[in-house]
């Protein structure tokens, strides 16, 4: 499939359009918190679609539907726990962290912990989001490779430049106002493409309806008990726990939380950003049932290396590339693009305050003048953009190491929720009981993360689904870090 020049012409007007307008922002910031906060000034409206768009990776716009597709609503049970963390983030989060002296989410755990905890818990996020933006720069050039024949090392190349560009030199007003654009785009390019299948349809939506209802596609899963398997319930608590983490330790939403103008304006955008999520990641399952009802009645039209689950991630792309009128797909492009490097540009500018506040202000110039503290955010938005990209070039064709990587990740930010919850919660404040805590609650998610690869003789019988080791992990951490602390709070360790 090649690429219309008119597609290609909205698409690089878009893409030239975006740097240039982050670009912009270089010419109006003068100070270090500028850069990380945007003196505090930035609207409620504008840090709430920077949420969202953080949210919907590109990964969201092409595995959801994908997810639909070849199964069942199940993955939106997720959405349905956002309201839930949500409230707990309006409640606690957005108050704690406001009061913090530091942008940086974890000198709240150094203040309780230590300085160690501060170092443990910066480094896996440094760690994290360098797999975060390595995996969404390669798997949004997989499809664009398979629906344009473009190189996979070129569109991972001009991507990424294109967002280590504008954010470095933006810092976070540029994420933010240009998340707020890409936003936008992404949800009109969702809705053109559900209008355009509703449109193709002979007998218009309530075919598509009919089609959904007699295939059983608009399941939300099984309300069995059996954590094996990834049921209602299993994908509710998972979903739960791992919007805690993005409210609770994720530093590019704690950023947010501090660029706003006033506490109630936070509460605001992050209501704004995590329930604009819900019907949008609705729409998105709704475009995968649809094209589940159109390739049923046009199954001519999907070629057969497409019709097997292991491609229906692929399915959309398609019906992108060839339905889709000269144009609009370019726009559907751009929107795809748009979602990718919201959360990449997010994930550098977090990465930056990091290096900065969490390792040089506190190690190498605690007294360091404005020149200094930005040339290292620049810096450390050069370097871990440039690590990003050259991750997301190690991940090329090597989909196994993407998925043991994933796993990786996992470990490490359940790690991090369950100190937090430590810190929140407990009343410990000494190492002993936080670090075995830690320790523990590590082994409990790497036996149920990685269990499939352990000997037979400590293999578990019972395979307890993935997406509970953040659960289970966090659980242990505060359980054994509460009880530890209790057994040692008559003295000093």
């Amino acid at each position: 499939m090649k690429i219309n020049s008119l597609d290609l012409i909205v698409f690089l007007i878009y893409m030239v359009g975006i740097v240039g307008f982050g670009v912009s922002f270089y010419f109006r910031k003068n100070s270090a918190d500028d850069f990380v906060t945007g003196g505090g000034k930035l609207p409620a409206w504008a840090l709430g679609m920077s949420i969202f768009a953080t949210y919907v990776s590109s990964i969201s716009f092409l595995a959801l539907p994908g997810s639909a597709f070849q199964g069942n609503w199940n993955g939106f049970v997720f959405s349905l726990s956002i309201p839930v963390a949500a409230f707990i983030a309006v409640r606690y989060f957005v108050p704690l962290y406001r009061k913090l002296q530091s942008p940086s989410a974890y000198a709240f755990l150094e203040e309780r912990f230590g300085p160690w905890a501060r170092i443990y818990a910066s480094s896996c996020y440094l760690l994290t989001q360098l797999a975060r933006m390595g995996a969404i720069l390669y798997l949004l050039a997989l499809p664009m490779h398979v629906m344009f024949g473009w190189s996979i090392p070129l569109i991972i190349l001009i991507t990424g430049i294109g967002v280590v560009v504008y954010s470095t030199m933006g810092g976070i007003s540029a994420v933010v106002w240009t998340d707020a654009v890409q936003g936008i785009v992404l949800i009109a390019g969702a809705l053109g493409c559900f209008v355009l299948i509703v449109i193709n349809m002979p007998e218009g939506i309530t075919q598509i309806w009919d089609i959904a209802q007699r295939d059983s596609k608009l399941s939300l899963g099984s309300l069995s008990s059996d954590l094996g398997r990834s049921t209602f319930w299993v994908v509710l608590v998972y979903g739960l726990f791992i919007n805690l983490q993005n409210f609770g330790i994720d530093q590019s939403y704690i950023q947010r939380y501090k660029s706003a103008k006033t506490e109630q304006e936070a509460k605001k955008s992050t209501w704004l950003g995590s329930l604009l999520y819900i019907p949008v990641s609705l729409l998105f399952f709704v475009i995968g049932t649809s094209l589940y009802a159109y390739y049923q009645i046009f199954s001519e039209s999907l070629p057969l290396e497409l019709q097997s689950i292991e491609q229906a991630d692929k399915v959309f792309p398609h019906f992108i590339a060839t339905v889709l009128p000269p144009g609009i797909s370019g726009l559907v492009i751009a929107a795809i693009f748009a979602a990718g490097m919201s959360t990449v540009s997010t994930s550098i500018n977090s990465s930056a305050t990091v290096i900065l506040e969490d390792h040089f202000k506190k190690y190498v110039q605690p007294n360091s003048s404005q020149n200094a503290q930005i040339k290292v955010l620049h810096v450390g938005s050069l370097g871990m953009g440039i690590l990003g990209i050259l991750v997301g070039l190690a991940f090329n064709g090597v989909e196994s190491a993407l998925d043991a990587w994933w796993a990786l990740a996992s470990i490490f930010s359940g790690g991090i929720l369950g100190l937090f919850f430590l810190a929140l919660l407990g009343k410990t404040k000494t190492k002993f009981p936080a670090i075995t805590a830690v320790l523990s609650g590590l082994a409990v998610i790497a036996w149920i993360s990685l269990g499939e690869f352990l000997p037979d003789a400590i293999r578990p019988s019972f395979m307890l689904h993935k997406n509970l080791a953040i659960v289970f992990g966090t659980m242990a951490i505060f359980l054994v870090g509460f009880l530890l602390s209790w057994i040692f709070s008559s003295r000093k360790i």
